[in-house]
């Protein structure tokens, strides 16, 4: 595993982090970290997932709302598991 993160969490509130190394492939053991208090964890991504895009702290199914910054910034409309893309094609913002 890598000492450099792989996916940010802005809060521990957060159910979805931020891929931020380019090429992220299905099945890399990822170190996370928490920017809020700089804690970390590792977790497995189950698909490739462009730079930039979330993954799935959790199992989300439709009808949840994602929290990215211990805030509310959409609802799934689709399901995505614990380590799964989670992007436009699952999440969809609640502001129209």
């Amino acid at each position: 595993m890598s000492n450099i993160p792989q996916l940010l969490v802005h809060s521990p509130k957060d159910n979805v982090g931020v891929v931020v190394v380019e090429g992220l492939k299905a099945g890399t053991d990822m170190l996370c970290v928490v920017t809020e208090d700089n804690s970390s964890f590792t977790m497995t991504s189950k698909t490739d997932v462009p730079i930039g895009h979330k993954i799935a702290l959790t199992d989300l199914k439709s009808g949840d709302t994602a929290i990215k910054y211990g805030e509310d910034i959409g609802k799934m409309v689709g399901e995505a598991e614990k380590g799964g893309h989670v992007h436009t094609h699952n999440l969809k913002t609640k502001r129209w």
